[in-house]
């Protein structure tokens, strides 16, 4: 069985500087971790290839440091690494992301599952997955909160769709999304770590894809724009209030008070 997660690095933290002309982060400003949400999808590919077999693939749009989020993946059991990095990429929104991560499994020969994350900590637009799905001519199901069923012919899922909850049957090829309460992420492996140290992550550039029209990536194959985009403030700092429980009170009653919460 041949299985591809999608994996993306996102900011540590708010601290991040914005591109005053096109509205969009810049990446390499901060620190960054793997998406919370693709560890998800992770684990839940290495389940499957567990009991049915085959190999993972983990899959990513971003710049060349995201070769370490990879060897990360590498620590837990993927089997392969690969990362759609191009300048001609960036500034992607949604549409024009996930048809660059449609092409790139294009590339790797199509998958009999795709694996997800429910949304980015980043974006939280959880459109990406569906819409990989939408290029690719998938069957696909969002935020997955069971797989109550897996075989070599396809997949049984429970959706948690808010006030509904729906069964699906899929048979491969098809794509999901999954939710953070579907499994627990495994830890890295030191044994992996040792193992994997010389594994190679390819790297994939637009002239690697199928379809060579610019008109379908980043900015320009970006239909939809960013007006405006800022951190948020931050908050204010801790204050320590000494004295008895009655001063304690008086104090914070007073400085209540002077900021018009309550009057």
């Amino acid at each position: 069985m041949k299985i591809i997660v999608c994996m993306k690095q996102v900011p540590a933290s708010s601290q991040v500087d914005i591109d005053p002309e096109t509205g969009a982060m810049k990446r390499l400003s901060a620190d960054t971790r793997t998406n919370p949400y693709d560890l998800f999808a992770l684990e839940t590919a290495l389940q499957l290839r567990e009991k049915l077999g085959g190999t993972v693939t983990v899959l990513t749009m971003g710049p060349a440091h995201a070769e370490e989020m990879m060897r990360d993946a590498y620590t837990m059991g993927a089997d392969k690494a690969v990362i759609l990095s191009d300048r001609k990429f960036a500034g992607a929104d949604v549409l024009a992301t996930s048809y660059v991560l449609a092409q790139g499994v294009h590339v790797l020969g199509g998958a009999d599952l795709i694996v997800c994350g429910r949304q980015t900590t980043d974006g939280d637009t959880a459109q990406v997955g569906p819409a990989m799905a939408e290029h690719l001519h998938l069957p696909h199901a969002a935020w997955v909160a069971e797989i109550t069923e897996a075989d070599t012919e396809g997949l049984e899922v429970q959706q948690d769709l808010g006030s509904v909850t729906q069964v699906s049957r899929m048979t491969y090829p098809c794509l999901i999304t999954v939710d953070k309460d579907l499994c627990v992420p495994r830890l890295p492996s030191y044994r992996l770590t040792r193992a994997t140290a010389g594994r190679p992550v390819r790297f994939l550039s637009l002239a690697d894809l199928p379809d060579q029209d610019l008109s379908r990536y980043g900015l320009v194959g970006s239909p939809t724009s960013v007006e405006r985009m800022f951190a948020p403030p931050e908050a204010e700092r801790q204050v320590y209030l000494p004295g008895s429980a009655e001063e304690k009170a008086d104090a914070l009653f007073q400085i209540l008070t002077s900021r018009k919460i309550i009057m």
